[in-house]
Order: C-alpha cells, then structure tokens, then sequence
C-alpha cells in the first residue's frame, strides 16, 4: 500500500528516469547500447537473466534470445514483470549446447545468484571461442529482490580472477561513475527517503519532517548539481554505484 502510494506521489514521478537519480540505470543503459552496436549482424546473443528484457531492441540485429529462472509475472522485476523469456532454467544450468552463442549479456543479476562463480562459468561454456561476455553488477547497494539477494557487490578484482578462470581473457572493467556521483546520488536519495517516510508517518510528525525536507532542498539541490559536474574529475573510482565488464573468450 505505502508503495503505492509513493509511486502516484509527484516527487516520485519527477526523480523516476532523472539522470541524478536514475544515473546508474541510464549509465548501464548506454554501456548496453554502445556494445550492441558493436555487435556484427546476425550474431547470436543470450541475455542471462533477461527479467523484463530491456535490451531486447539494442539487439533487433542480432538473433536474441533470453533466460531466466522463472517467466512469471514480478513486479520487483524492471519494468514491472518478465518478458518472452526462451529458456526458463537455473543459470548454473541453461538448456543449450556449448558454443552456441557469440555473446552473452548479463547485467545486475549476480548478486541475485547464490553461485556466482558457477554462473560465469556456465557463460562461458555458451560461448563460441572469442565470444564476448557482457556482465554489470553493483559494487554496492540496498536490498531489492528480496529475497533474491545474496551478495553485496563485487569487484574488479572479483572479476579479473574469476573470469579469467572461466576462460576469459581481454577483461574491461569501467566503473559505473565516481564518488561525486554517489553522493549526489545519496542526497537524491535521503530526500526522497525522508518524503516516503512522511507518508507513514503520524499526522503530528508529518510536517517537520517536510519542513526538514524542504531546508535540505535548499542545500542539496546546488550540492548534486555540483556534484554531477565534478564526477569527471574523479580518477580513483573507488567507490562506485558497480561496473560494466565487457571480456572475451580465449
């Protein structure tokens, strides 16, 4: 009920698909964009792990199909709920013959997998030799797909390790923005905390909080802003809302 009603809530409709606040989902949406494009014609691609299937049209040249563990209906899936999904199968386990696909593309699911390592591996014997692997998964983040959710990030060092023992090597790791970002990302997010909040809260405690959040507006809109700017600059990408890993089958 208190979803609901935060979803009709004006706030939530002008933060939902913002670049301060939606940037990690926009971000990951162009990385997924730019390496589809890259992708020859008529190359066949699995999606592990497709949910909703978002990049369905970055791949309309390709021959695209999808997996997951289930294809009923989730609304804690993007989007709302599953789309076409070809082989519903463990991702440990997919139904299909070794080297079938040219890439495979797998984005924010390994934190939902309870052996993330076997999974990899199972991309990997999918693929032709020098197929591509495209993988994202968060360096951090709050609990969604409950209760699907195992692990708290990974790295890139998770990465170049376990990847290159499931036969990868060529292994591209980019952060998705810097620490600017996050924390412009947070005070987005503490703003929009604060009003949800609200609306559970008694009649009496309703206004200060408003008031609360109103003042914090007035300091945090300048400071995302600034912040948005400043990512740029950061070169370290120690902290990080996850990264993009693009790696090629030996």
């Amino acid at each position: 009920m208190l979803k609901e009603r935060v979803k009709r809530s004006g706030l939530y409709r002008l933060l939902k698909g913002s670049r301060f606040y939606d940037y990690i989902t926009l971000n990951r949406d162009a990385w997924a964009r730019r390496q589809a494009a890259r992708i020859p014609a008529g190359s066949r691609v699995l999606d592990v792990g497709a949910g909703s299937c978002p990049y369905r049209a970055h791949f309309a040249h390709c021959i695209y199909e999808t997996q997951d563990f289930t294809a009923l209906a989730d609304e804690q899936v993007r989007d709302g709920g599953y789309g076409q999904i070809d082989y519903v199968s463990e991702i440990t386990s997919i139904p299909v013959a070794a080297g079938r696909f040219d890439v495979v593309i797998c984005t924010e699911v390994l934190e939902h997998v309870p052996d993330p390592i076997a999974a990899v591996k199972e991309m990997g014997r999918t693929l032709k030799p020098g197929g591509i692997v495209l993988i994202s998964a968060p360096l951090g983040s709050g609990i969604h797909q409950a209760p699907y959710h195992f692990y708290g990030g990974y790295t890139p060092f998770w990465y170049q390790r376990f990847l290159g023992e499931a036969g990868f090597d060529t292994i591209v790791v980019e952060a998705n923005g810097g620490f600017f970002k996050m924390f412009g990302w947070s005070c987005v997010r503490f703003l929009y905390t604060l009003w949800t909040a609200s609306i559970n809260m008694p009649w009496w405690a309703r206004l200060p909080a408003l008031l609360f959040a109103v003042i914090m507006a007035c300091w945090s809109v300048p400071i995302i802003l600034l912040c948005d700017w400043f990512d740029r600059y950061d070169q370290d990408r120690g902290f990080t809302a996850g990264y993009h890993v693009t790696a090629r089958k030996a």
